[in-house]
């Protein structure tokens, strides 16, 4: 059985590089729906669908513990999948979300606001400020949605998103925590830091889920004793052209991006 990483694209490449660098022991499956990116500017009816297909294929796939990497399909259609689909569909399998433990390492050092800078749906969703709030009832949280972000670097635009990382920047106020609530900014978090140097704490998810899972692994030996280790990584993607592929060298050196049959 294998680890399988799901996103809406190729952000996610970044979460399965820092679990491979972490724990190359196992043997993963990432799928990146690539067809229908972004996410965050989809209605919640199109993204639970995307997610559901995403699921019945990893399953295909002899995934035994999947984790859903882009956040807007944690805000729309984990709970879902959780407790309605794969209780009936695949009881044995496990799918985790990167909401919560994210949520739980930006309280550790926050004291008066923690920012969130998301997609669309996200933002929308409020599902940082709840989880957040389910933990820490007293802290402020400002949430600002950034849609035009995740094209600019998927597009390979570094230069306008950091124009643009500055705007949104500019909005938030007295946070000195910031969640980069999308699998696809940690590959510009350098600027976030560049912008507010060390009065903000960066929380960054490819710096914290591949100890989340470790974790999760060491309290649950039972799924850990079950999964492969002959580590064997496989990439794939709903869609696949050059430029995606160029987009993966540039996120994971090692991932050979091929397109789902």
């Amino acid at each position: 059985m294998k680890i399988g990483v799901f996103d809406s694209g190729l952000g996610g490449l970044v979460i399965t590089k820092a679990f491979i660098d972490k724990m190359p022991e196992y043997d993963y499956v990432y799928y990146g729906d690539t067809s229908n990116l972004p996410y965050g500017e989809k209605t919640s009816g199109q993204i639970l669908s995307y997610s559901l297909e995403a699921m019945k294929f990893l399953i295909s796939q002899d995934c035994k513990i999947i984790v859903i990497a882009c956040n807007t399909a944690n805000c729309v259609a984990l709970r879902y999948i959780q407790k309605r689909f794969i209780p009936t569909y695949a009881k044995d399998v496990k799918v985790l979300g990167v909401v919560i433990p994210t949520a739980e390492e930006s309280i550790s050092s926050a004291t008066n606001k923690i920012g969130v800078i998301a997609t669309s749906a996200t933002t929308r969703s409020h599902i940082y400020n709840t989880e957040i709030h389910k933990i820490k009832p007293d802290l402020s949280v400002e949430e600002i949605a950034s849609p035009l972000l995740v094209p600019m670097i998927e597009n390979n635009n570094f230069e306008q998103a950091n124009e643009l990382i500055a705007f949104y920047a500019r909005q938030f106020h007295d946070i000195d925590s910031l969640i980069l609530g999308c699998t696809h900014y940690p590959l510009v978090k350098k600027y976030f830091r560049e912008y507010w140097g060390d009065s903000v704490k960066i929380v960054s998810q490819d710096e914290l889920m591949s100890n989340k899972l470790k974790d999760y692994f060491f309290r649950h030996p039972e799924i850990e004793s079950k999964l492969n280790k002959n580590s064997d990584y496989k990439f794939l993607v709903s869609n696949l052209n050059e430029h995606y592929q160029q987009v993966a060298s540039r996120i994971f050196s090692k991932a050979s991006i091929q397109e789902r049959k």
